[in-house]
């Protein structure tokens, strides 16, 4: 591989440094991203696809379950699923259980 290609490829390709608010969790940057554009495609996986509002309500049920049956900031869970809409709102939905309050 020609030294050019490699320097690309190892760092341009990797510069993926940005600022973010560092007093707001991931949690925080997706619903403020959900008030911002509720009806915007979040995700899409094969012919589904879920808008902001969709992937927010279906987490929040989630998390509200995992809270009702102990899951509490610290407390840990275990996720197995194949890629697909349903890990993105387990992941989003264990992190929102987590949090203190859903919102």
């Amino acid at each position: 591989m020609p030294d050019e290609e490699y320097q690309k490829i190892l760092f341009e390709f990797n510069d993926t440094a940005t600022d973010y608010p560092r007093d707001k969790t991931i949690v925080d940057l997706f619903e403020e991203q959900v008030d911002k554009t509720p009806n915007t495609i979040a995700i899409v996986f094969e012919n589904q696809q879920l808008t902001y509002q969709e992937l927010n309500t279906r987490a929040n049920q989630l998390a509200h379950y995992l809270q009702s049956v102990g899951v509490k900031p610290e407390v840990l869970v275990g996720i197995c699923v194949e890629r697909s809409l349903e890990m993105v709102i387990g992941l989003l939905g264990i992190l929102k259980a987590g949090e203190l309050m859903c919102h």
